[in-house]
């Protein structure tokens, strides 16, 4: 009944707290004749009721002590009233010594002012406070309220509790907090105690929890894992708050107080990268993006976006994605310093007029496909995105004097078992010869399919790749999909009940990009530290279960058999390769077998040639050809390798 009251009119409010200002100071003349009422002169306390009852009134139309909703008090309501008490309060003592000055009779008692001041401010305040806490005793009689822990007894903590207080709508009780820090253990906030962490699992039985919210960004990522793990165990709802930075006008939205998502489970420590360095180097610059719809495309846009760079050129075919980044650039990027711009990587005349117009100094080469199975049912397809393409944006880069162009490669690109892979793998041998071949004093630039044109000047591209598996949440991710197969009630696919796959956030991936395009000297292939191969079957048992199901109960698990090309479990580097450390200790240099650029450069036009005559079955000889360890697995292409 009571959570059905509208909220009281302003006038209301500002009716009651003259009332009780008058109380108050009637109160203060009765403290100072100790409780004398016959003692105390009513003609001069009326007087002085009447003065102070007009300053009191221009007061609270000022500061507007009436305009906060009582039931939501907070400490910025109480400064308010504060305020206004000292004010008005100041006000009468100001009154009463122009009065001794000239008449030299005080109008009332400093004792009485002074008493007033403290009673007015401890009235106005504690009625508001028990209005709110009896509006939360009678939200908290709901007798289907979900029982729910705090993890994390500080500030994000504190502000998750009260944005539930705030809201008549949550229906929930917060039965503690727990926190890691002993030295909080035993404390309470708003009322609610702080419980050791270390006790959580005896908490979760005695309580019968529905309930945890993270509210700690201080963690350690294996404790919260196993807190996960044992909340899914005992089919307990896990929230998390967003960080600050995304909070509404700095105050935590009911809203934004959300499910954990896989991407929160696999994702590990932040990354640090070197912001001044990357800076230092694009200042000011123009940037070109190809690719820059796609997934890790706009992602490397948006981070770009922060610096303060001279020119992002958004570049894909792909219209409507391109769109999209265009409209959320406008909305976002204040400096305008962004141009989009249509076109094909494999269309040189149109990657002619894209160079020649805005001659970038960086390069970052996302473009391409890359879905294994339509890539081996499509190998010239492949071969013209992914290699041509390549080809092309690094055959411009280098004859309109690019200084770094960074090329996005694959972990499928090693021991390729697919025509992705292995097409990922021609692209990275093509840069990395070439960067090899421009320290010679006379390089031959290609045009064409031949090698004709002798540059005037010593081409000065560094030509850096960068290697890592898959991302969470980018097209064709395992994720999305697992996500609708959920909605719909299942069953979820798995490709087979052994098959393993790394996993790197689109952010996280992005900055280790822009920090290795800021480290790389020219001719490195990157490889970042994708931590712990993820088996994709239990992946799909944790997304069941964070969505309130049980896998193979509600949400039935199918294996469909591993797809033509695909293999059980990636890899970052061949048998004969090896890495270096560089100073980031997510990134290594691979040590890749190198190849001569005159040598592989006719093997590589011949490779395109059959791609543009759709001659798919001579492609992938070529390719074979020319990358010796890729081995089709599942596939038609299994007997060339059989027969060479």
């Amino acid at each position: 009944m009571f959570t059905q009251i509208n909220i009281v009119p302003r006038w209301i409010i500002f009716l009651l707290d003259i009332i009780i200002c008058t109380f108050s100071m009637v109160l203060a003349y009765s403290l100072r004749y100790n409780l004398d009422l016959t003692a105390v002169d009513i003609q001069e306390m009326a007087r002085n009721l009447l003065i102070l009852g007009v300053i009191n009134i221009a007061v609270f139309l000022n500061i507007k002590t009436y305009a906060g909703i009582i039931r939501y008090t907070s400490a910025q309501d109480s400064f308010r009233i504060l305020f206004s008490v000292i004010i008005t309060n100041g006000t009468f003592f100001v009154l009463n010594l122009i009065v001794i000055t000239f008449f030299r009779s005080s109008l009332v008692p400093n004792t009485v002012l002074i008493t007033n001041g403290l009673a007015s401010f401890l009235l106005l305040i504690t009625y508001r406070v028990l209005i709110k806490y009896f509006f939360l005793y009678i939200k908290n009689l709901k007798l289907d309220k979900k029982k729910v822990i705090i993890y994390g007894a500080g500030e994000a903590g504190l502000a998750t509790k009260r944005t539930f207080d705030h809201d008549g709508s949550v229906n929930k009780n917060i039965v503690a907090f727990v926190d890691d820090d002993e030295r909080k253990v035993g404390k309470t906030i708003d009322g609610v105690k702080i419980l050791d962490a270390k006790n959580l699992k005896d908490l979760i039985q005695k309580h019968e929890l529905d309930e945890i919210i993270f509210a700690s960004y201080t963690i350690p990522e294996d404790r919260k894992d196993y807190v996960i793990d044992m909340c899914l165990e005992n089919d307990i709802k896990i929230l998390n708050i967003p960080p600050p930075d995304v909070w509404t006008n700095g105050k935590l939205q009911t809203a934004q107080i959300q499910k954990l998502n896989i991407e929160d489970l696999l994702n590990r420590k932040s990354i640090d990268i070197d912001i001044d360095g990357i800076g230092k180097m694009l200042d000011r610059k123009r940037i070109l993006i190809t690719g820059a719809a796609g997934s890790i495309g706009s992602e490397i846009v948006r981070q770009l976006s922060k610096f303060d760079v001279g020119l992002i050129i958004i570049c894909d075919q792909a219209e409507s994605a391109l769109h999209e980044l265009y409209l959320e650039l406008e909305e976002n990027n204040r400096s305008k310093n962004f141009h989009a711009f249509i076109g094909d990587v494999r269309d040189e005349q149109r990657m002619d007029v894209l160079f020649d117009t805005y001659k970038p100094h960086y390069v970052y080469h996302a473009a391409a496909y890359k879905h294994v199975p339509l890539m081996e049912d499509n190998p010239a397809e492949a071969i013209k995105a992914n290699v041509l393409g390549t080809k092309t944006i690094a055959d411009k880069s280098v004859k309109y004097g690019v200084q770094k162009f960074v090329m996005i490669s694959t972990d499928k690109a090693v021991n390729p078992t697919n025509v992705m892979g292995a097409s990922k793998r021609i692209a990275e041998i093509y840069v990395q010869s070439l960067n090899n071949s421009l320290s010679q004093d006379k390089f031959i630039f290609s045009n064409g399919l031949s090698y004709i044109n002798e540059l005037e000047v010593k081409p000065i591209t560094k030509f850096i790749t960068t290697r890592f598996g898959n991302v969470l949440g980018s097209n064709g991710s395992v994720i999305p999909r697992f996500k609708q197969q959920i909605e719909k009630g299942g069953p979820v696919t798995v490709t087979h009940p052994e098959i393993t796959r790394y996993f790197m956030t689109i952010p996280e991936a992005c900055r280790l990009v822009l920090e290795a395009g800021c480290m790389g000297k020219g001719g490195e292939i990157f490889i970042f530290d994708m931590g712990k191969s993820v088996k994709i079957v239990e992946l799909a048992k944790k997304m069941i279960r964070l969505a309130g199901l049980e896998p193979n109960v509600d949400v039935k698990i199918e294996y469909s058999g591993l797809r033509p090309g695909e293999k059980l479990y990636e890899e970052l580097l061949n048998d004969n390769e090896n890495t270096m450390p560089t100073h980031h200790q997510k990134i290594m240099i691979g040590k890749v077998r190198e190849y001569v650029f005159n040598d592989i450069g006719e093997e590589i036009n011949r490779l395109i040639l059959s791609a543009k005559s759709n001659n798919d079955r001579q492609v992938v000889i070529n390719m074979k050809k020319l990358v010796p360890e890729f081995k089709s697995k599942n596939s038609i292409f299994e007997e060339l390798d059989h027969r060479a």
